[in-house]
């Protein structure tokens, strides 16, 4: 069973979680969207300083970049969360200057969970429906829409756990 980030619901808003996140370390490339995969994956079996295999874990976060002036990147970060065990200090160093190894804060989540396949029409369309929900119950969100796949490129695709999620306001009612 791979480890998963762990994560109390605080609040249900319709079909969405909204949820609160401990502080997570992740591993992250940014701008080759799903291509970051390959670079990560390596990295976790042992293309790190220490040599260290580091276990798998889920979701596999990526975030789509807005196309904005100047054009940065056309594709997104792509994330592994370290295990819970790790942090900052304990996480192997990565050789490949791509990686960046990131804290992020204990935040809230809203979060949409849907089955199915994956694509770039599919994560717009939740998104929408995630937002709207959100706007309709008056919360307030922070930042951009990321996506969490939890699934092995194997798991059939009726059998696979999606989300898009966004960082909501902390001072949320509860």
């Amino acid at each position: 069973m791979v480890e998963q980030a762990r994560y109390e619901i605080i609040k249900k808003i319709g079909k969405l979680e909204i949820r609160r996140y401990l502080t997570l370390v992740i591993a992250r490339v940014d701008g080759y969207g799903d291509g970051g995969f390959d670079i990560l994956f390596r990295f976790i079996t042992g293309n790190n300083q220490q040599k260290s295999k580091v276990a798998m874990t889920a979701p596999v976060v990526s975030e789509q970049i807005a196309m904005t002036a100047p054009v940065l990147s056309e594709t997104g970060s792509l994330a592994f969360v370290m295990p819970e065990s790790f942090t900052l200090e304990t996480t192997p160093k990565p050789l490949d200057d791509r990686i960046k190894i990131v804290e992020l804060p204990k935040r809230v989540v809203a979060a949409l969970r849907f089955s199915g396949r994956w694509s770039d029409s599919i994560f717009k369309k939740k998104s929408n429906e995630m937002l709207e929900e959100l706007a309709n119950a008056g919360v307030e969100t922070v930042g951009q829409v990321f996506s969490m796949r939890y699934n092995g490129p194997f798991t059939p695709w009726f059998l696979r756990r999606n989300e898009v999620a966004v960082v909501v306001d902390q001072s949320i009612d509860v």
